[in-house]
């Protein structure tokens, strides 16, 4: 005999303290579920408050209005004869709680809390939040007036436990709980809960998509059952951008997902299956119904409400392959294989998630559009290819017919009869761009910005600025009756960098000039927001001016590596035809800072800061990834670069540390930027660390010299040939990233 069941998870982008267009979301996916015969529907962590409220969840505003939501929701005929659950925070005898409150024809089943907090790199919810550590137990619960007026209910339970239906069992996880070693629904599965459903906030960085799915896909694989995963999608607030892809996986199968990157706010994911699948799964795991027969059982709230339908026949569930990208990475080709699908490359990832950022950002903040200072570096035409890249995904919305986008667009631009043709007539109303120039830089910058301009559509002006410079400089002269000079001109390094650094922070005042009146220019309302274009690697090493024009209201790339930024302008000039990029990846990065000689460049990114960008993202990852201090670093670095004399790898990292020290206090001020890379230096969120330091890190490094001392002998025994010739003076002469310059090494 069948029993089928749908079900439905719900991928919503919510805001954070948007209570009105929360429950406007929410209802709508309650509503698209039940028209696709869910009798289950499930939404994301805290879904109507949303997830990044931080410090609001001490106000007992927040409360009352997720209160007042959770009212609205009861009273509204959208949800009857359907079991819902949603998010959002409760307080029982003076603790908060992060919870599930599950209802059904304006009656409350449950309040199920958290029972495992993520503090975790970006998370920190025991800041707001307790866990529930009472297992298999509930406690009264008395409602607020408000809810009780409708429900006729005073008290629910509270607490860990499931909910019975006619013909199965419902059981709730909140996103870390699947993560957690000691994950709930291992003994929930052995006590006869047949779906589970997880309500998530998880965030996107690089790389991670698979991570999730295959969590999700192991999760019953283990157990059987149905396991509904729902995430948040997009911005809601903040820096983090959510990494989507929910989805519904029935005995080790993922039979639907929903996209991982979109613009659409309400994206309803259903599947239908039959329980009998189910058990015979499980039934067939000798070992797993042996542990079964002996499980504790969870208290239940029986209901009289049947979730499957007369039909015996379960109709497919077609995968949508064509929602995740090409995977083509072999080195994710096992991946590919456990979870039965294709997944986004990183460069996709990339090309997608700051562009869904930006959008939700520009969208919320009532602005007309992007000033972007355009350089004509990897850097900044990486964040122009992202606005270029957002534009897309808005036409290709609005063609799709998404009136909400649509909407939007014509409220940015101000003009409601609006509908944008292309991607690259989009961005020339959307995105200005500058060339801001000096005496001290290229030609060839400039043309390849204004190439790059033109190949995308931004409204573009090339401008020199040596004028505001100079006066700048005229008002020190007068006060000081001294010019400063740069270093080729006889300058002292302090002249030659104070030089730099005026004309890199003029670029930043000029940016903001021109982001609050290009639009007068252009006879429409509103300002721009200006975007910063630092890289991680940059922030991390604090390779740029404070308050410079990587101070912008934000950065899209500044939390992604310079490696991964030339891949993506690679896969970005192959998709899109973009020929100038060529040109931009072959140049060499610069901050064009520096007087020119005989018209050509001498300053170069690599060579001032004395560091590679692989070795920085080789540094930013022990760093951060693995908890690695100078000492722990230059042991694994010995162990990593096998092919690099020790004596070396210890400068390198000395030389790191006394950057990243003297630096440090520029990560407090850092353009806020959407979170990519997991080892970004960001102060505000991510990377919890002093500002002030002693540079000279003397215990530190007297470790490592001790280290290198006791290695000292062992090297150069391992040099010696099995003739017994010593081979040291024939090493191979390496690039160093001191100098640039071909130089041999020390014999150690």
């Amino acid at each position: 005999m069948g029993w089928t069941v749908t079900v439905a998870v719900c991928t919503l982008n919510q805001w954070v303290m948007d209570f009105d267009g929360n429950l406007r979301r929410i209802l709508q996916s309650i509503e698209e579920a039940k028209k696709c015969g869910a009798k289950f529907r499930s939404g994301p962590e805290l879904e109507i408050t949303g997830y990044n409220c931080e410090d609001h969840f001490y106000e007992s505003d927040t409360r009352l209005h997720s209160w007042q939501v959770l009212a609205t929701l009861l009273k509204s005929h959208v949800c009857n004869d359907i079991i819902v659950d949603v998010g959002m925070p409760v307080m029982h005898k003076n603790v908060t709680y992060n919870c599930r409150i599950a209802f059904l024809n304006s009656k409350i089943l449950l309040i199920r809390p958290k029972m495992h907090l993520c503090d975790t790199f970006m998370y920190r919810e025991s800041r707001w939040f307790s866990p529930w550590t009472k297992v298999r137990a509930v406690e009264d619960f008395f409602l607020p007036r408000m809810i009780t007026e409708i429900t006729g209910q005073s008290v629910v339970p509270i607490g860990d436990a499931v909910i019975s239906t006619r013909e199965t069992c419902i059981g709730f996880e909140i996103c870390e709980e699947l993560w957690h070693p000691d994950s709930n629904h291992i003994p929930m599965s052995l006590d006869g809960v047949e779906i589970i459903s997880n309500a998530s906030g998880s965030i996107f960085e690089v790389r991670k998509a698979h991570s999730i799915f295959e969590r999700v896909k192991m999760a019953t694989t283990k157990c059987g059952g149905c396991y509904m995963y729902n995430n948040l999608r997009g911005c809601d607030g903040g820096r983090m951008i959510f990494n989507g892809t929910s989805c519904i996986t029935v005995n080790d199968k993922i039979v639907n997902h929903a996209k991982q990157f979109s613009l659409k706010e309400v994206e309803v994911t259903t599947a239908t299956f039959d329980l009998e699948d189910i058990r015979t799964y499980r039934n067939l795991v000798r070992s797993r119904t042996h542990s079964a027969a002996k499980s504790q059982p969870y208290p239940r709230v029986k209901i009289d409400f049947c979730l499957s339908s007369s039909d015996r026949i379960v109709k497919s569930v077609t995968l949508d392959r064509a929602k995740f990208g090409e995977y083509n990475s072999v080195d994710n080709e096992r991946d590919e294989m456990i979870l039965g699908m294709k997944f986004l490359t990183p460069e996709e990832e990339i090309s997608m998630a700051p562009a869904c950022w930006m959008w939700d950002y520009l969208r919320r903040s009532c602005q007309g559009g992007f000033f972007l200072p355009l350089s004509g570096g990897v850097d900044s035409s990486s964040t122009a290819c992202l606005v270029y890249s957002m534009c897309h995904m808005v036409v290709e919305a609005i063609d799709k017919g998404d009136k909400q986008v649509l909407a939007d667009v014509q409220k940015i631009v101000g003009d409601y009869e609006y509908i944008p043709r292309d991607a690259k007539q989009l961005c020339n109303t959307l995105l200005v761009t500058c060339y801001m120039g000096t005496d001290n830089s290229s030609t060839e910058t400039k043309l390849r910005a204004a190439e790059l301009a033109l190949q995308i559509g931004s409204y573009h002006h090339s401008i020199v600025i040596d004028v505001a410079i100079s006066a700048i400089l005229s008002i020190f002269q007068q006060v000081s009756n001294l010019t400063p000079k740069f270093k080729v001109h006889g300058g002292s390094p302090r002249e030659n960098l104070a030089l730099q650094n005026v004309q890199a922070r003029m670029r930043m005042v000029i940016s903001y000039l021109f982001a609050q009146l290009m639009l007068w220019v252009r006879g429409r309302p509103g300002g721009l927001l200006v975007l910063g274009s630092s890289n991680v690697d940059e922030a991390l090493r604090g390779y740029f001016t404070k308050y410079d024009c990587s101070s912008a209201d934000i950065n899209p790339i500044g939390g992604i590596s310079k490696d991964d930024l030339k891949k993506f302008l690679i896969y970005f000039r192959e998709k899109y035809g973009i020929s100038s990029l060529e040109k931009i990846l072959d140049a060499p990065p610069t901050a064009e800072l520096e007087p020119l000689q005989v018209g050509q460049l001498v300053q170069l990114d690599e060579i001032d800061m004395g560091m590679t960008y692989k070795e920085l993202s080789t540094y930013g990852k022990l760093r951060k990834l693995e908890c690695a201090g100078p000492f722990t670093m230059f042991c694994k670095l010995v162990r990593l670069w096998r092919d690099c004399p020790q004596k070396e790898i210890a400068d390198k990292v000395k030389h790191f540390y006394r950057c990243y020290a003297i630096n440090r206090h520029k990560m407090t001020i850092l353009t806020p930027s959407c979170h990519i890379e997991s080892y970004t230096p960001e102060d505000n969120r991510a990377d919890h660390r002093p500002f002030l330091y002693n540079h000279t890190w003397k215990w530190q490094f007297d470790a490592i010299d001790r280290e290198l001392q006791v290695n000292v002998s062992s090297d150069q025994h391992e040099m010696i040939d099995k003739k017994g010739k010593d081979t040291t003076k024939f090493r191979s002469i390496r690039l160093t990233s001191y100098s640039g310059k071909a130089e041999p090494e020390a014999i150690v």
